[in-house]
């Protein structure tokens, strides 16, 4: 409610951190004094309780004493341990003189066991299960390493019926057991832990309230704080600068404050706004940033989509000096599908548009599969034109009957067609030129093979296709990207002197019944054609109706080269 966001950056009211932060002085002081009257209050009570614990061993340490002597004149075990349980309750506070049950703690025992963890007798409340041995096999060596040193009696921890005790043991030589008294922990500590809470809770409370009054009160006096921090919050998000309203401030040093920020507008904001456009997102960002661009670069891992508009030849023929209008139709759309999935313009050659993913610094997505939506994007983009320029068609159709033969090739020249190639690795990546005039660039291999990549789309006849790179990218990063990479072939582009694998990203969208059974014949011909046997692979590639299944029908119509690898070699770019 109170915290602002500029970007990805949260903006805290002043306000606020000074009341957080008195506030969490007071909760911390106010919870070491409570915290060290309740461990003192705790020793205290421990203290106590071990008196106690000693004076009730004492009394029914000595009554199994002279039962011991009862036992020795009638003989009747049972009856004498049957005895001393019933003092052992009694002494618990289990069973009142009066019949009625005292408000004592319900798992405290009295226990006396030998040696070997025999138990001789037990009083304790049914909370507490009955049983034939005393199992904490810890304890009962250290009573005997004890015993064995002359020391009969002390304090005792030990774990009992699965809960943990402590308490006071005396050792009986008559009946050759440890006789103890103990209180079960966590039901002793009990009420001085809920003590503990309860004001811990209170304490808690009252500082919220207090803060509270506090935050009113402070952002009632600092209250032009918020409203300039607003506006230059609002000036940021925007990227435009304005004038901040400062009508009925009072005459102190936030409302100079604001007023020097006015005196700067200026026409700066035209400048950021001219900027923009000629500028990418990351140069806008790190020249907000460091509040200049130097002429520097880096090795970064990224991903690089190349985007070409088919025929453009015959368009421009066709167009004249409208191919700009067109051109701006089609990149105005396709631009900004491109930035909203996080990439940056490298460079606009006509026909040609060069993207790159992976350079924002707060993008979180994975670039080659950002990269791989965008050029489906950039389909949808060149569709939607070409069902825009089919309406006005039908417009003109309908006015006038039909088009003219100008009419038909301009109607063809519009209907837009691209290919895009997506590669992607270590490139360089900064600004290039001088001081007077500088660019935004991207250099490497993975750019020119990008270009390469999108070439091979007129040769296969599919929308997109995309190297191995980005697929091992996408699958590396992603468990379901929903993307099924059709391998295509294994081809050697001009310039190269390795083969590398070519894919087909085809979405999740588009990938039906249908063309998974027309899949399965094209990867059946494909097998067989890495293998050499291509009369077989042309068999199977004339099963399959995809376009791309044409062009290995007609190359396999031959035998394969001499000395063939599973590399086609591409002659022209």
């Amino acid at each position: 409610m109170f915290v602002k966001k500029v970007n990805n950056t949260r903006v805290w009211p002043v306000t606020i951190k000074i009341i957080v932060t008195f506030s969490l002085f007071i909760l911390i002081s106010n919870f070491s004094t409570n915290y060290i009257n309740f461990i003192f209050n705790r020793s205290q009570l421990f203290k106590q309780m071990n008196l106690l614990l000693t004076k009730d061993l004492k009394t029914i340490y000595t009554y199994c004493n002279d039962q011991f002597e009862i036992y020795q004149f009638d003989k009747n075990l049972e009856g004498s341990v049957q005895s001393m349980e019933k003092k052992g309750l009694h002494e618990l506070g289990l069973t009142a003189g009066n019949g009625q049950r005292e408000q004592r703690h319900d798992r405290a025992v009295f226990i006396g066991f030998d040696a070997g963890g025999k138990i001789l007798f037990q009083a304790s409340s049914d909370r507490v299960p009955r049983r034939k041995a005393f199992d904490d096999a810890d304890c009962i060596r250290e009573l005997s390493k004890n015993l064995e040193a002359g020391k009969d009696e002390g304090p005792l921890y030990f774990e009992f019926n699965g809960m943990d005790y402590f308490g006071m043991y005396k050792y009986n030589p008559k009946w050759k057991a440890f006789i103890v008294r103990a209180e079960e922990r966590q039901e002793f500590y009990r009420e001085t832990r809920n003590n503990m809470i309860i004001i811990s809770s209170v304490i808690i409370v009252i500082t919220f309230i207090i803060g509270g009054i506090g935050i009113y009160i402070l952002r009632y006096i600092l209250r032009y704080i918020d409203i300039i921090t607003g506006a230059i919050m609002k000036m940021v998000r925007t990227q435009q600068l304005d004038l901040i309203d400062l009508s009925g401030a009072t005459n102190d040093d936030i409302t100079y404050l604001g007023a020097a920020f006015n005196s700067l507008s200026g026409t700066v904001d035209n400048l950021i706004a001219i900027f923009r456009k000629f500028a990418n997102q990351d140069v806008v960002l790190k020249a907000y940033r460091d509040r200049m661009v130097k002429l520097e670069g880096t090795r970064q891992e990224l991903t690089i989509l190349f985007s070409d508009i088919k025929s453009f030849t015959m368009i421009t023929e066709t167009l004249g000096t409208d191919i700009i209008k067109l051109l701006n139709l089609h990149y105005d759309r396709a631009i900004r599908e491109i930035v909203n999935l996080d990439g940056v313009i490298g460079s606009i050659i006509g026909d040609a548009l060069l993207a790159v993913f992976g350079v924002l610094e707060d993008s979180r997505a994975n670039k080659s599969y950002q990269a791989v939506q965008a050029a489906y994007k950039l389909h949808e983009v060149t569709q939607l034109l070409g069902l825009r320029m089919t309406a006005i068609r039908d417009e003109i159709i309908l006015k006038k009957g039909k088009l003219s033969g100008d009419e038909e090739k301009i109607y063809r020249a519009v209907l837009l067609e691209i290919g895009v190639g997506i590669d992607g690795g270590e490139v360089f990546y900064g600004t290039l030129g001088s001081y007077v005039r500088m660019t935004n660039t991207v250099i490497g291999d993975n750019v020119n093979a990008a270009s390469r990549l999108e070439g091979l789309t007129r040769v296969y006849r599919v929308p997109v296709i995309c190297s191995e790179y980005v697929k091992n990218d996408i699958e590396t990063a992603m468990e379901s990207p929903g993307i099924h990479f059709i391998e295509l072939d294994t081809v050697m582009v001009k310039g190269k002197t390795t083969g590398q694998k070519i894919y087909w990203p085809v979405p999740e969208s588009e990938y039906d019944r249908v063309l998974s059974e027309e899949l399965s014949a094209f990867e059946l011909g494909l097998e067989l054609y890495y293998r050499g046997d291509w009369t077989g692979a042309n068999a199977k590639f004339r099963n399959c109706k995809l376009p791309v299944a044409e062009m290995f029908i007609e190359r396999t119509q031959e035998r394969p080269p001499k000395g063939w690898n599973g590399i086609w070699e591409m002659k022209t770019k």
